[in-house]
């Protein structure tokens, strides 16, 4: 048997970098019935094959009205927990989290009712994090517990 990489411990919320998006300090939150992760956009256009849209929105704290903008992104059918398929565009990037750049996939789409801007699912999860939901934001304790 392969011996497994140790797993990190992560809560129910964190905070994370986006480095590529000029993303700092973002809230997000675990959502192992997710499988795929999103980021919460708004006024998504797609012209010329490149995706422009801007991050969050302006009823929201963060929102700063620099588009994202991409050349590199694919649509993808992505079923919501009450049953609706929705067409998202998805993107890959980078992600700081625990102090380590990892490489992700996110759906863009639009959650402005929602309280955390991105959702973490499984697929990033995966063989990587141990969710404990008692606890939240142990990336910023710098105490990383591998399980």
């Amino acid at each position: 048997m392969k011996n497994a990489k140790p797993k990190i411990l992560i809560g129910r919320t964190d905070v994370v970098d986006f480095p590529k998006l000029d993303l700092l300090g973002i809230d997000i939150k675990i959502d192992s019935g997710a499988y795929t992760s999103s980021i919460h956009c708004h006024h998504i256009i797609e012209e010329n094959n490149i995706l422009k849209c801007l991050f969050l929105d302006p009823k929201h704290q963060d929102f700063h009205q620099k588009p994202l903008i991409f050349s590199d992104f694919k649509q993808k059918n992505v079923k919501s927990s009450n049953g609706v398929v929705e067409k998202r565009y998805l993107i890959k990037t980078e992600i700081l989290i625990f102090n380590r750049i990892r490489a992700i996939e996110l759906t863009i789409t639009e959650r402005g009712s929602m309280r955390f801007p991105v959702l973490l699912g499984r697929k990033f999860l995966s063989r990587k994090f141990i969710i404990d939901t008692s606890k939240k934001d142990l990336s910023l304790t710098n105490n990383i517990t591998k399980i």
